[in-house]
Order: C-alpha cells, then sequence, then structure tokens
C-alpha cells in the first residue's frame, strides 16, 4: 500500500504517528522513541507542542474535535494529525521552529503529492486548508488533559 493509503486508512493516533517515524527515519535518518500523547484544551492559536525535555507531545483537543467537525472525510483529519504530530516529532528531535517547519514541508512533499490536505496544511495552515474552522468559536473548557494510553507502543518491550 502507497504511504497515502496508510495515512488514509489509520485508524489511530499510534497509525498515524507510525507514519511519521517512518517518514522522519527514511528522510533524515532520525528516531526517538518512547513518547507519549496528551489532548488537552489549548488556546486555538496552538494545535500543539512539546515542551522542551519532556516525553510528551500535547494536542490541542478543542482544535482537534472542531477538525473532526468541518472535515469532510478522514483522509483530511488523518492529513492533519500527520503534520502535527510530524512538527512536534521534529521539535522533540532538537530542531527550532524555523528549521521544523521548512523539515515538515520536505518530509511531507517527499511522501504525498502536491494536492494531499497533508502538503496543503503542511505549507500553510490547518485554517487555510479548513477555513470553516475561522468561523468557529473555540472556546477553552475545564477538562483534564487526556493521556491518550495507546501511543509509540513500538518501543515496548515486555509482554502486554
Amino acid at each position: 500500500m502507497s504511504f497515502e493509503g496508510k495515512l488514509e486508512s489509520a485508524a489511530s493516533f499510534e497509525d498515524v504517528y507510525r507514519l511519521v517515524k517512518q517518514v522522519v527515519m527514511e528522510r533524515f535518518g532520525l528516531r526517538r522513541g518512547g513518547m507519549g500523547l496528551v489532548l488537552a484544551d489549548l488556546p486555538p492559536h496552538i494545535a500543539a507542542y512539546h515542551e522542551i525535555g519532556s516525553n510528551a507531545i500535547v494536542v490541542n483537543k478543542l482544535l482537534l474535535n472542531a477538525v473532526y467537525g468541518v472535515a469532510k472525510s478522514k483522509k483530511i483529519v488523518n492529513s492533519y494529525l500527520f503534520v502535527v504530530l510530524l512538527h512536534e516529532y521534529l521539535h522533540a528531535l532538537g530542531f527550532d521552529e524555523k528549521q521544523t517547519r521548512e523539515l515538515v514541508k520536505d518530509a511531507v512533499s517527499s511522501v504525498l503529492p502536491y494536492d494531499h490536505p497533508a502538503t496543503r496544511i503542511a505549507s500553510t495552515s490547518i485554517y487555510e486548508a479548513l477555513p470553516e474552522l475561522r468561523n468557529l468559536n473555540i472556546q477553552a473548557s475545564s477538562s483534564k488533559p487526556q493521556l491518550v494510553k495507546e501511543f509509540d507502543t513500538d518501543n515496548l518491550s515486555y509482554i502486554r
């Protein structure tokens, strides 16, 4: 199956993240194990972040839910997740914001066609790819951050 087909058929955060790790290893020869994923309410201008020295990627749950709400296909949602997780994974590998933006564009364009939603998101923003998001009033709530349990399990060496 093509990379594009694998991304479109990904059924979980971990499936998308495996593709992120694959493209980073193939394109840049880098990897980092033991990452975690947290979903948290963040301001709408922050899609995700990785705090230096941590082993977690924090994704904006409010923005992700908004993407789920306006996206017309799983392909678009998975494209968004792919770009966001790729961006933060590169930060976790030590790249600054300017380097990361360029590396994301390079990595995405190396595995997906120029007219793919992930390529559009990587070269512009989610708000350009899904302009309907601009009209939504995304408000922070008081929900607690949620740890995604099945994420980056490729590095587990014990029997579950």
